[in-house]
């Protein structure tokens, strides 16, 4: 099953599928080399920011292993109803990236010898304006 990797940088996001399995067994704050997930990316150095697994649970820092698990959280990290006081069981998946992941998220850490906007032209291009048009004049 192809991983779905987005890259961060500074705002910016860039997306590609990749079908080998380098990054199986690595962990949430790993470093991971560029050349290791496509050869383009050579000079790259990446950390592996996050992700999420084929059912969309996401994969926890807190967990250990790769199994799902109910967390009690708080306000902050998952929760969408930030009342204060209020308490939600997540589940979430451990921290090993493993064949159920469906998505990595990697944050960049050095730059390699081209621009990712360079790597990836189709992406991230600006949207072109459409024009407004005036409604037609009423009939009399």
């Amino acid at each position: 099953m192809p991983f779905k990797i987005v890259i961060g940088d500074k705002g910016k996001a860039w997306k590609l599928e990749i079908d080998n399995e380098n990054l199986v067994g690595k962990s949430l704050g790993d470093k991971v080399q560029g050349k290791e997930i496509k050869s383009d990316l050579e000079g790259y150095e990446f950390e592996i920011a996050g992700g999420s697994d084929i059912s969309g649970f996401p994969l926890s820092k807190e967990v250990p292993g790769l199994a799902l698990k109910a967390l009690l959280l708080k306000k902050g990290w998952g929760m969408r109803d930030n009342y204060p006081g209020i308490k939600r069981r997540k589940t979430v998946r451990g921290k090993v990236i493993s064949q159920s992941t469906s998505q990595i998220n990697l944050k960049v850490l050095k730059h390699g010898h081209k621009h990712l906007h360079e790597l990836f032209p189709e992406q991230n291009q600006p949207k072109p304006k459409t024009e407004v048009k005036a409604p037609a004049p009423a009939a009399a």
